[in-house]
């Protein structure tokens, strides 16, 4: 069995926060436990700072990413974009001059680019649809693989590039077919095919604020529904779109099954009621879809606000009425017979595309080579070339590992600058000599002061930290005794209290302590602490008497708990449970305001309303929220 998986990743790295992505972090356990062979990602969002070894560069913020398992398949072409107008990589192109991939010589285009009558249908010049990485294309000898990531429906000023480029999909899929090539297309498409596919258009249909053919009329889902079987058209078909094409793979084993979502808004946590739509599809050509087993999606894999969505392919297979193993299809000719393998993956095997012939991860050596090198007899430096001229994969996977990156989507990827090295094994040079005597490494040695020299240069010139802190002389506070000053100097180098760097930590309620207010929190007579009441008078050390103000110290701390406290949020009225608070988006005058709302989710009927266990109607303004009371 061989199975194909896609999954919207929103962020490549964010599985690896969830169970059981979170255990192991990596991919080669991320693939085993989805059990899959070939692997579709969409909105990777990886930048140049992201980069490692077990991961490729795709600039931009939408990216499509396909690893496939080479003991499984080993496709023979592989193309970016959904118009042919790209160019391969410079780094990595076989031609002199920039080749877009419709220019190739025919034996290795993948083929059925769209028309110029095609790409008439498109109010947006190709380039610019491809220019966002939102398609790969892999073929195998048994089919075509798309992996895509359409355009979502968030801006209207969007509208034309995303009808253009589902226009594109529908052109190339057609054109494929009419080659007499297999298709396969996967990834999230951003479409609900019809209203059960979507809780939000139940919901509006429900409250009459939407009718199934408005619905079903919308331009893009339109071109969705005349290419998938079974899709609902309203009225005749478009012109060059009489026969559907593809099937969708769970609509077959779930037709009429509701809330098979994929796809959950996180702002509202609307996951845990199911409320959400289903835009990701495993969508097969029609001669194929007995090839295969099974089709689901995966709703209990947490790490993304999609879920991933997988087909199995049957282990033998009817090709051209001869029954054949599909892996035997699903690589080059002479890799497998009858489903053994008879020649094992080699570099030469690798595409164009490959991530392993990225600059950046061509010719990488494992870290061992650089921390552990075999010094030969005559003291030269190891070889740093890697072996078999620059076919080795990325370092981090092991001989086991059979999972490799095909392709990436994305703009065409720039060389790293290079760094200068040093030479190895010469030590650099200290900052600061230092003299060793016996082994020993010597320090200089502080020079103590003494205490009276010390007295002296403080009443000359600038104060102690601790003459800061401490209460103005005045006629009615007596000077120290000269006992502790005989103590302070003597030889054996026993703390003193008068030394600001040994100063022992203060009694919080001495009286030189600062209240917040910024006087002193209590009196003081002759250097003697006086007991506390509730009301204390502060003692002025600028004037030397009493300023009569009286201050409170449990008042003061019950103030400054009001002001930095923060308020505790309001309880909702269906459930009086603590709400929670959300920022508005909408354009608007309230655009930016924060509100409270209940804070369970949202139910599978997009509903609020008080008496379930979803969330109700509660709302509010934070600026009406004073705080309970």
């Amino acid at each position: 069995m061989v199975r194909l998986t896609t999954w919207n990743v929103n962020g490549i790295r964010n599985p690896f926060s969830y169970h059981p992505w979170r255990e192991k972090r990596s991919f080669e356990a991320m693939f085993d436990a989805l059990g899959a062979d070939i692997v579709i990602f969409q909105e990777t969002k990886i930048q140049k700072k992201d980069l490692q070894d077990d991961m490729v560069l795709v600039n931009g913020y939408s990216g499509v990413v396909i690893y496939t398992r080479n003991s499984k398949c080993c496709p023979i072409r592989a193309e970016e974009g959904i118009t042919g107008i790209l160019c391969l990589p410079t780094s990595l192109s076989p031609f002199a001059s920039p080749t877009s991939f419709r220019d190739l010589p025919e034996e290795a285009q993948i083929g059925g680019y769209p028309t110029v009558e095609q790409l008439a249908l498109s109010h947006v010049d190709a380039a610019m649809l491809d220019s966002e990485g939102r398609c790969m294309i892999l073929e195998f000898p048994a089919f075509v693989l798309i992996g895509v990531y359409c355009p979502a429906n968030r801006d209207e000023t969007r509208d034309g590039f995303r009808t253009g480029f589902v226009n594109m999909l529908d052109a190339r899929v057609r054109n494929l077919v009419a080659m007499g090539k297999r298709v396969v297309v996967m990834g999230d498409l951003n479409i609900s095919g019809s209203e059960i596919d979507s809780a939000r258009a139940l919901e509006e249909i429900r409250k009459g604020n939407l009718t199934e053919l408005d619905f079903v009329s919308a331009p893009v889902r339109r071109i969705f529904n005349q290419l998938v079987h079974g899709g609902k058209v309203i009225g005749n078909r478009d012109q060059g779109r009489e026969i559907p094409i593809l099937i969708d793979l769970c609509r077959k084993y779930y037709p009429d099954r509701r809330g098979m979502y994929t796809c959950w808004e996180q702002r509202v946590n609307a996951r845990p009621g199911n409320y959400g739509s289903r835009i990701d599809y495993v969508l097969c050509d029609r001669s194929m879809q007995d090839w295969f087993s099974a089709s689901n999606i995966q709703e209990g894999l947490m790490g993304s606000d999609h879920c991933p969505v997988y087909a199995d392919l049957n282990d033998k297979v009817s090709l051209d009425g001869v029954e054949v193993d599909i892996l035997d299809i699903l690589n080059p000719k002479g890799t497998f017979e009858n489903g053994e393998r008879k020649r094992e993956y080699s570099p030469a095997d690798t595409l164009p595309l490959s991530g392993r012939l990225i600059p950046e991860f061509c010719q990488r050596r494992s870290i061992k080579d650089m921390l552990f090198r075999q010094s030969s007899q005559g003291g030269s430096q190891s070889n740093i070339n890697a072996p078999d001229g620059g076919t080795t994969t990325v370092s981090t996977q092991k001989a086991s590992s059979d999972v490799s990156l095909s392709a990436i989507g994305g703009a065409n990827i720039a060389s790293p600058t290079s760094t200068p090295t040093t030479t190895p094994g010469v030590p650099g040079t200290p900052k600061r000599p230092q003299r060793v005597d016996d082994g020993i490494i010597s320090r200089p040695k502080r020079l103590k002061r003494s205490e009276s020299s010390t007295a002296a240069a403080t009443a000359k010139g600038q104060k102690t930290l601790k003459g800061f802190f401490g209460l103005k002389a005045s006629a009615n506070i007596p000077a120290a005794s000269t006992d502790d000053e005989k103590d302070s100097s003597n030889p054996s180098g026993t703390a003193v209290s008068g030394s600001p760097q040994k100063e022992t930590a203060r009694n919080p309620r001495d009286p030189s302590v600062f209240c917040p207010s910024g006087d002193r929190c209590g009196p003081e007579d002759n250097g003697q602490q006086q007991p506390r009441t509730a009301d204390t008078i502060t003692y002025d050390g600028d004037n030397g008497v009493n300023s009569g103000r009286v201050h409170d110290p449990i008042a003061n701390k019950e103030s400054w708990s009001r002001l930095f406290t923060k308020k505790p949020p309001p309880r909702c009225e269906g459930h009086n449970e603590p709400c929670i608070s959300l920022v508005t988006k909408k354009a608007g005058i309230n655009c930016g305001r924060s509100f409270w709302i209940c804070s369970r989710p949202l139910g599978p009927t997009g509903m609020k309303k008080t008496g379930d266990e979803w969330r109700c109607d509660t709302f509010m303004w934070s600026s009406d929220w004073n705080g309970p009371g």
